[in-house]
């Protein structure tokens, strides 16, 4: 839905509708299942902690995807973005004590050769499709603003983790998501005004409008579960299921995109590495000791530090 909106719409614009959306949503959400009593005990690093995860998620993080999709395609832009997985378990061993297993380890460098092998893939074909010759990849831009969303969607959750604290709960995460949403929604508010504001929206495609709508509203369910996840579950759990989401943006880009996307088998490949390398970062070695051999177990039950 994004790429069909920043075809026609800018990115700015494009935050200007997506993030301000998700306040109204929370708030929904809080005062439904009382996030709001859960808001009034949240402590002033609680607050500080969850409305910094908002601005590094929310307004870097979401500017560098957006970028990164107009520049890319969202096909393309997927096995880069897929680095914020190796940021958020490096992070999450220093600073919340979560270990590294040669399990993680083998998916660490998974997610990093998948880019590797897409953007590879993406200079070596040379044939496109009558359809699909308007659609040039820049791939300097796409790679860089790439980078910038792995960074903040990598670093993020260890702010909602630190701002919950030991003892968050469900409850607590709503109301720690609605701090995040109107901490980001403040500083778009203010990048919009710089822009030009209300003559600046103006300029908005109907369309475009509607796409990022949208994805406004699809995203918040996102963010809800997300923050709701990350109060059960350490942080190396959930992003990498959380990436899996790759899955489902291959598909609908292909519905939906396809004249506006790079599909090559090298571009698809870089995609699956990538989700392989998820998906061994979120295994149990306790479930993958359960099927190998005895003598690999030894091995595989190693643990840094």
């Amino acid at each position: 839905m994004l790429r069909r909106g920043v075809l026609t719409g800018g990115v700015v614009q494009a935050m200007a509708i997506t993030v301000p959306l998700g306040v109204p949503l929370f708030a929904l959400a809080c005062l439904l299942f009382g996030g709001f009593e859960a808001l009034s005990r949240f402590s002033g690093s609680g607050w500080a902690w969850m409305a910094l995860a908002g601005i590094v998620h929310f307004v870097i993080g979401r500017y560098g995807n957006y970028r990164a999709t107009r520049a890319l395609g969202a096909t393309l832009s997927s096995p880069i973005q897929q680095l914020s997985v190796p940021i958020s378990l490096v992070l999450a061993l220093i600073f919340l004590d979560e270990v590294l297993t040669p399990l993680r380890l083998t998916g660490f460098v998974l997610v990093m050769i998948g880019p590797l092998v897409a953007v590879r893939g993406q200079n070596g074909s040379k044939k496109r499709s009558k359809k699909n010759s308007d659609f040039h990849p820049q791939l300097g831009e796409g790679m860089l603003w790439g980078a910038v969303c792995a960074v903040g969607y990598g670093s993020s959750p260890l702010f909602i983790m630190q701002g919950l604290g030991p003892a968050g709960s469900l409850i607590d995460s709503l109301a720690g998501g609605l701090v995040s949403y109107t901490a980001a929604a403040i500083v778009v508010a203010v990048m919009v005004m710089l822009a030009g504001g209300v003559t600046f929206m103006r300029d908005l495609d109907r369309i475009a409008l509607k796409w990022f709508a949208l994805s406004g509203i699809f995203v918040f369910l996102s963010q809800m579960f997300r923050y709701m996840a990350l109060a059960v579950a350490p942080v190396s759990v959930v992003v990498p299921i959380q990436r899996l989401s790759v899955i489902f943006r291959t598909i609908f880009s292909w519905f939906m995109n396809r004249d506006h996307e790079v599909f090559t088998g090298t571009v698809l490949l870089g995609i699956a590495l990538s989700l392989l390398g998820a998906i061994a970062l979120t295994l149990s070695t306790d479930i993958v000791l359960s099927v190998v051999p005895a003598d690999w177990a030894e091995f595989l039950s190693t643990e840094w530090p």
